[in-house]
């Protein structure tokens, strides 16, 4: 059979796509434009869109386990629920879905609200799926280095409580885990929900302090001031988003995200190993940039 991999460019999908190749595992990956996909050797690059009903009609024909991931993005949610209403009618025996850490408690974020949709729609349908459910990409702050380097800021408005970030690596490799494991199992198999966030509680200053120690000169925190957060994320993103992270931002301040010791426990017990840390996925990216 085949597991269908949606998000395959993306950050998580690719390295998905890699892990699941090199398992040996029969592998179609979704993609806008596959002239232009790069994947390895043994994966089927299929055309598809979310949004196009036919396409995504297509891609499922003969997939046994499907991997969903669905972007930020303003429709995301007619694609997300489209796409696990399809797998449904065209017999997919296993669903590993990205959904977002505290999806059911940030109800002003946009994002996490329709994950959360998602999440019901799975669990009213019974729908043989692992929730996976990440916290604040690591890697997210990759895009910060020119204020790290130049000015010495970290930028991000986290609030002083701490968010549990993960590293996308865990991200993909739980994933691959579970799609495995759905995939070489004959029938479909119970719902499971794991919440996938990094072993410590990061906040604005606790994160300026590690990148100094890391590039070995101060690095200074730039605040919480949400007005300016938005203002600078419009600057490269429409303005939903800039409001859908002003507002995530926003409750990160006020409540934080930071996992239980169950979680984390269970988590590696999932992966057979520790967790990557925030300090450790800093040092190799100053050791990268310095290169």
């Amino acid at each position: 059979m085949t597991i269908l991999v949606t998000g395959s460019t993306g950050r998580i999908g690719s390295q998905l796509v890699s892990q699941l190749a090199q398992q040996g595992a029969e592998v179609r990956a979704l993609t806008r434009d596959p002239a232009k996909a790069r994947f390895p050797a043994g994966v089927s690059a299929v055309q598809g869109d979310l949004l196009d009903v036919a396409s995504v009609r297509q891609a499922l024909v003969g997939v046994k386990t499907l991997f969903l991931l669905v972007a930020n993005a303003a429709d995301e949610l007619t694609q997300a629920i489209n796409t696990l209403g399809l797998a449904r009618e065209a017999g997919v025996q296993g669903i590993v879905y990205l959904s977002v850490t505290r999806a059911d408690q940030y109800t002003d974020a946009a994002h996490f609200t329709s994950k959360h949709a998602v999440e019901r729609m799975i669990e009213q349908l019974d729908l043989p799926a692992t929730v996976l459910r990440p916290s604040y990409f690591m890697q997210n702050d990759l895009g910060q280095q020119q204020a790290l380097q130049g000015a010495g800021l970290y930028l991000s408005p986290l609030g002083d409580i701490g968010v549990s970030m993960v590293d996308v690596r865990d991200i993909a490799d739980a994933a691959a885990l579970e799609l495995l494991r759905r995939e070489n199992t004959a029938g479909p198999l119970p719902r499971v929900t794991y919440e996938v966030s990094g072993p410590d509680a990061i906040t604005g200053p606790s994160a300026a302090a590690i990148w100094s120690d890391a590039l070995g000169r101060p690095v200074g925190h730039a605040g919480n001031d949400l007005d300016a957060f938005e203002k600078a994320a419009s600057a490269w993103a429409p303005s939903w988003l800039a409001y859908d992270m002003r507002a995530m931002m926003n409750r990160y301040q006020q409540d934080g995200a930071v996992t239980t010791a169950a979680d984390i426990e269970r988590l590696q017990g999932l992966l057979g190993r520790p967790l990557r840390s925030y300090r450790a996925f800093v040092a190799e990216a100053v050791g990268q940039w310095q290169a």
